[in-house]
Formats: structure tokens, C-alpha cells, sequence
């Protein structure tokens, strides 16, 4: 049987660290929000506008880390914030994602060695109890 392709992503609204497990190594990427980069915007005491543009940038945001989980079967998707929780409800509303398993998870905020271990600890939890 041909092993699982497993993702774990840790994700606040501004960055998400994007690991990749092959057996027991972990390769790692970062995505990061579009409202890291560039210039502020100043949109005076125009809230309707700021709303949309941050709502646009995190959409965005969102539509980046979807690309990078289409092609994995089993993904975790954990960090402090309820940025998770709003990707989660992103995915699961479109059909693309009906066949990845995907699991959510709070934690808190973690250095780049807690995030890889806490992915290999969470699939080898969920290797052994599929045995």
C-alpha cells in the first residue's frame, strides 16, 4: 500500500509554515499574507474599505495554502489563532477537498523544531491507531 502523502501546516493570520512529512524527515516553506508585504495602505476613517481590503488579502491568503493541499491526503492544520478553524470551513465547503482528511488543532505559538516534532508526533499517533 502506498503511504499517505501528510501535510501539517501551522497558521496564524499573517504566516503559515507549510512541513511536509516524507517518512521521518520534514521539509518546510513558508506562506505569508499579503498584508505583510508592501506598504501600509492608509484608508483614513474609511472602515468599509480597510474591511474589504483585508478580507481580499485573506482570501488570497487562504486560496495560497489551498493550492499547496491539494495534493496531499491526510493534512493538520494547527497554531494559536482561529485562522485555522476559517481555513478549515474554506475547505470544507468546496468539493475539491472531499477526499483529504483534514484535522484541526490549537496550540500555541511554537518555534520552527516544536512545529516539525509536534506533525511527526500527531501522524504517528494516527498511524497507530490505524493498526
Amino acid at each position: 500500500m502506498k503511504a499517505a502523502k501528510k501535510l501539517g501546516i501551522w497558521m496564524d493570520h499573517t504566516k503559515a509554515h507549510i512541513m511536509v512529512l516524507n517518512k521521518n524527515s520534514i521539509t518546510s516553506s513558508t506562506i505569508e499574507s499579503l498584508s505583510l508585504q508592501g506598504p501600509k495602505q492608509d484608508f483614513g476613517e474609511d472602515e468599509s474599505l480597510k474591511h474589504n481590503t483585508e478580507q481580499d488579502q485573506l482570501s488570497d491568503y487562504f486560496k495560497r495554502i489551498s493550492a499547496v493541499i491539494t495534493g496531499y491526503q491526510e493534512v493538520l492544520l494547527f497554531g494559536p489563532t482561529h485562522a485555522k478553524t476559517e481555513l478549515y470551513n474554506v475547505l470544507k465547503d468546496d468539493s475539491h477537498f472531499n477526499d483529504i482528511k483534514i484535522e484541526v488543532e490549537a496550540t500555541d505559538n511554537l518555534t520552527e523544531n516544536q512545529m516539525q516534532a509536534y506533525v511527526k508526533e500527531y501522524f504517528q499517533k494516527q498511524a497507530g491507531r490505524k493498526k
